[in-house]
């Protein structure tokens, strides 16, 4: 393992930490884990999320082909853009188990509260250096990850889903060691003065990643108190 490589690991952990969600960031998590948050707000996250993985996907592949062909973020970059053809793939089930039909799924007008968050990454695509992108979303898939892994959970036991219904939450909370071997090389290549254009940004998207992240559930939450 190089110097560069244990820095950038380094550096991925660090702004992980620290921008890691207090426990009260999520106020939909909680209700679906005590099984009283009503299926609409299920069915609501399913809604959001077809509008957020199309715009993401798209994202992602812009930011790989701005960081150059053959290079780490490039390849990062690539492969979150299949892993949100996968999480589409995977959707479905979910949205059958929420009952949603054709219909509701086409007719639905999405809330600006959820989609800050693919909005702030289409900005990132344009404006962000790659090798800082690639921090703050390693570090905001931390948090992802886990709100998924509680949901996917909660979602057997508190009502009843099936595997296959769960297995949207399940691949994005289930490791992914290629992912996170790119994204340490993503971010060495920007960890390394000589050749890259530092991640020093990276902590500030992240943050701003994560308060939109915060954003999406909280307003999933609020629509069902209105």
């Amino acid at each position: 393992m190089t110097r560069q490589t244990r820095t950038a690991k380094d550096i991925i952990a660090a702004t992980s930490a620290a921008l890691a969600p207090s426990p009260d960031d999520n106020r939909l998590v909680p209700l679906v884990e005590t099984g009283s948050a009503p299926r609409s707000a299920l069915a609501g996250l399913a809604l959001e999320q077809r509008h957020i993985i199309v715009s993401d996907r798209r994202a992602f592949l812009h930011l790989a082909e701005r960081s150059g062909r053959g290079t780490p973020c490039a390849a990062f970059f690539d492969s979150l853009a299949v892993g949100e053809s996968l999480a589409l793939e995977r959707l479905g089930a979910y949205e059958s188990a929420c009952g949603l039909t054709p219909q509701d799924i086409g007719q639905y007008l999405p809330r600006a509260g959820c989609q800050a968050y693919p909005a702030y990454v289409a900005w990132l695509a344009l404006n962000g250096e790659p090798p800082s992108v690639a921090l703050a979303l390693t570090a905001n898939f931390a948090a992802w990850g886990g709100y998924c892994a509680r949901m996917a959970a909660a979602l057997r036991t508190r009502y009843g889903f099936t595997d296959e219904a769960c297995g949207f939450f399940d691949f994005f909370a289930g490791p992914a060691p290629e992912l996170e071997q790119q994204a340490v090389a993503a971010v060495a290549a920007g960890s390394d003065d000589a050749h890259g254009e530092g991640v020093g940004s990276g902590a500030h998207y992240g943050r701003l990643l994560q308060r939109y992240e915060s954003m999406f559930w909280n307003t999933l939450s609020a629509a069902q108190a209105s």
